[in-house]
């Protein structure tokens, strides 16, 4: 047998956690070795295209088949009326939340194919199934539609005027929730002896998602078991299954969900879309796998969207600055229909994460959740907590401005001290880790704070303004939901780790193995990951809120806990040891103060071969396990911007960027910047380019790349990385989540710069998107 050597125990050390690890997946990516949902062919699989709402709002009268139905190729075309008495659910929003007056939410009822009226542009009506792709979409545009136009609203603050067009009948004024949080008679009472109250309207533009990899999915029915197997894009395949069998009216044992390779979702395609229930639908009845796949185009139309509220934030100061209350009062536009999650982000997330690091005593939240003739909306990268965060901080800068109080200053005076911890909020959260005062003295040495006039000076020789912006954030992360740590030991001396988490583009294989790798001792290399298959796991939340590694690997620290307890049986059966004389540490089974041990690949391959063994002794070191639900954590960081802007052009750009961060443990470095800079470009490219804009038709004037501004390479500077952690013990493993920081922090941090920039002009507030025509408006009229 292996004995214990000091060259074994450091050979796993360049793999465990804290190292920067390469990726898994890189080399088949980058190769375009990917297997994502449109790469799947299935043997004598029909294809499908959608026909869709050409108008916002109307009285769906009719739909004429009969031409498209003639064409070449075409098998079938569906109808609502065809899915109707089929047993199938509603697609459903499933937050509960009260309204003010103790009521319900009001939930529209949404089918997958629109029957009696439309709702947006884009909204699903038909479905079209033919022999080849180019078929199916040339029948679709065949196909007419009767439609009774009828007015549409587009903005929040619209859909709630008196004589605004109506939605439903049953949710009158357009309101499906009227939320409210806090003690609304003390947040006054401190209002009102305040010295100071900053007060802005703020607008956080709607964002169009745009992963990579656009929505596809191939739908099949097995006649003899009676079950459907979907291929499509998801954050979860065990949670997304469930909730696609509800769709569907089936139990959840007759649904399988497959995900392979996804190209990015920010949350979006976490969701059960109707066109998954219709391809099902097809399938079952042609007996023949259905296969579609979204068109860019479509995308823009039949995706939810982002983010898309406005809201009026007040902040009330004592004389020295310090915070007494906050008020948040505001519109939150759901879009035509609710998404399943639609109602959170401008409501419980506003104010857990308006807080931020802050000692705000006081927090009131007042928000009308409204439905318009828009796509509908969904979570986004950080899904609430980015916008909280951005518009305390644009509060904090106001009023600094309007106390003459230095801004730092004013942000030191109200940060919770690392002594204050445990730090309960008003909004029920409880910070238990973090030093926020040293990280943001760290953020402003990192980012030469004292240094800036000079650089100012330099602009200002070159013809440019320049301005400096901070952006503090605190994130309360999405709560670990019970989720799966598999570890099967196979045959060909691998590991492999099954998990309900998905890799939408993180890479989650390198930490999920680094992670078993620090815990066990197996070889990193040995390690593979299963995560796409809902018929391998036994539970599973998905990946979203900055969660994964909190509870994937979490599991993973547990199910390496049985799997240790399960080798201490058999490695004292193989070394004829009692089972209290043996310990276990980097990878060996050892018999205390002896040189006799068992490596655990070893004691695995040994276990499987033995021709006999007690009955009382496991069969194998293979566990299964799920990690119970775990409390949410708290990243937190200071980013800093600086910004030129030409006052020729009005054009915006970003030159320098420092950021420091508390992320708990970090388990793999190089993913966490990773994460950070697609963070960060996004909220770049949200606080600068990207706007979604809709006629008074209810047309989407922005629905292509041509008229919809991404953020590339060269508009981006390069970002500086720091991190300052401090673990946390609401998880095993300490960490704190990271994946939607970058938009938390960035977002604040380019808004207060820009202001800053244009301070000169009287500028007091600058709304997203800060395009070169706003900020050169903005100029003009200053001057």
């Amino acid at each position: 047998m292996n004995m214990h050597t000091p060259s074994a125990e450091l050979s796993t050390k360049p793999f465990e956690v804290g190292q920067p690890v390469p990726r898994n997946e890189d080399p088949v990516l980058v190769r375009g070795e990917g297997r994502y949902t449109d790469d799947v062919s299935l043997e004598g699989q029909l294809y499908a295209a959608f026909v869709r709402s050409p108008h916002a709002h109307g009285v769906l009268r009719g739909i004429d088949v009969s031409h498209a139905e003639a064409m070449k190729g075409v098998v079938a075309i569906y109808r609502g009326d065809d899915l109707a008495g089929q047993g199938y659910g509603l697609l459903k929003c499933v937050v509960e939340m009260p309204n003010r007056d103790g009521s319900p939410i009001r939930k529209p009822a949404r089918t997958a194919l629109a029957s009696d009226k439309v709702r947006f542009v884009g909204d699903p009506v038909a479905m079209v199934v033919a022999r080849t792709a180019v078929q199916a979409r040339d029948a679709a545009e065949a196909v007419l539609l009767d439609i009774e136009i009828l007015p549409a609203v587009t903005a929040g603050e619209d859909a709630v005027k008196p004589g605004a067009p109506q939605l439903y009948d049953d949710v009158p004024g357009n309101v499906v929730l009227d939320y409210h949080f806090g003690d609304a008679g003390k947040v006054a009472a401190a209002f009102a002896s305040a010295a100071h109250v900053t007060k802005l309207r703020i607008v956080n533009s709607r964002i169009v998602v745009n992963p990579i990899e656009p929505r596809a999915a191939i739908g099949t029915f097995d006649r003899k078991t009676k079950r459907y197997t979907l291929h499509a894009p998801s954050q979860g395949a065990f949670g997304m299954r469930n909730n696609l069998a509800a769709a569907m009216g089936v139990p959840a044992e007759r649904m399988r969900l497959i995900t392979g390779h996804v190209g990015g979702s920010f949350g979006m395609k976490s969701s059960v879309f109707p066109e998954y229930v219709v391809l099902l639908h097809a399938a079952r009845l042609l007996k023949k796998p259905v296969k579609w796949t979204d068109q860019r185009s479509e995308s823009f139309v039949s995706d939810y969207h982002g983010r898309d509220m406005v809201f009026e934030a007040e902040l009330a100061l004592d004389a020295r600055g310090r915070f007494l209350a906050t008020r948040f009062s505001g519109i939150g536009n759901m879009g035509g229909y609710l998404s399943p999650v639609g109602p959170m982000m401008a409501t419980t997330n506003i104010g857990k994460n308006s807080i931020g690091m802050y000692r705000t005593p006081l927090v009131e939240v007042q928000t009308r959740c409204v439905v318009t003739n828009t796509a509908p909306i969904g979570a986004y990268r950080g899904a609430g907590r980015p916008e909280g965060n951005y518009f305390m901080e644009r509060l904090i800068d106001a009023a600094a401005t309007e106390m003459g109080i230095d801004k730092t200053v004013l942000r030191r005076r109200n940060l919770v001290a690392p002594q204050q911890l445990p730090w309960a909020t008003p909004v029920g959260t409880l910070y238990d880790s973090g030093d926020f005062p040293a990280l943001f003295a760290e953020a402003l040495k990192a980012a030469d704070w004292g240094g800036y006039r000079a650089r100012q000076r330099q602009s200002r020789k070159a013809g440019k303004l320049r301005g400096r912006g901070i952006g503090c954030y605190l994130e309360v992360t999405a709560p670990p939901s019970n989720e799966m740590a598999g570890l099967h030991f196979e045959a060909d001396g691998s590991v492999t780790i099954v998990t309900g988490t998905l890799d939408y583009g993180q890479g989650h294989w390198t930490p999920f193995a680094q992670v078993l790798t620090s815990k066990l001792g197996v070889p990193f290399d040995k390690i593979r990951l299963v995560q796409g298959d809902s018929d391998r796991l036994i539970a599973g939340g998905g990946t979203g809120g900055s969660k994964s590694i909190m509870a994937s690997g979490s599991a993973i620290m547990e199910a390496g806990d049985r799997v240790i307890e399960k080798g201490k049986l058999l490695a004292a059966h193989f070394l004829e040891a009692g089972v209290a004389d043996l310990e276990f540490g980097r990878g060996r089974f050892t018999i205390a103060g002896t040189d006799r041990s068992i490596g655990i690949m070893e004691l695995a391959e040994r276990v499987r071969t033995a021709p006999h063994l007690p009955k009382e002794l496991p069969k194998s070191l293979d566990v299964d396990h799920v990690f119970k639900a775990a409390p949410s954590a708290y990243p937190n960081g200071c980013h800093v911007a600086e910004v030129e802007i030409d006052p020729e052009t009005g054009e915006v750009a970003v030159v320098s960027y420092v950021m420091v961060n508390d992320f708990g443990t970090i388990v793999n470095p190089l993913i966490v910047a990773g994460q950070l800079h697609g963070g960060v470009a996004q909220g770049i490219g949200q606080a600068l380019y990207e706007m979604t804009a809709y006629d008074e038709a209810g047309q989407l004037m922005t629905g292509s790349y041509m008229d919809y501004a991404m953020p590339r390479a060269a508009d981006l500077p390069f970002f500086s990385f720091a991190s300052q952690g401090s673990p946390t013990a609401t998880n095993p493993v300490g960490a704190k989540g990271c994946g939607e920081a970058g938009c938390a922090g960035s977002l604040p941090s380019v808004m207060n710069a820009i202001v800053d920039a244009l301070s000169p002009y009287g500028v007091r507030h600058v709304d997203m998107p800060a395009t070169p025509q706003a900020i050169w408006r903005i100029i003009d009229q200053g001057k």
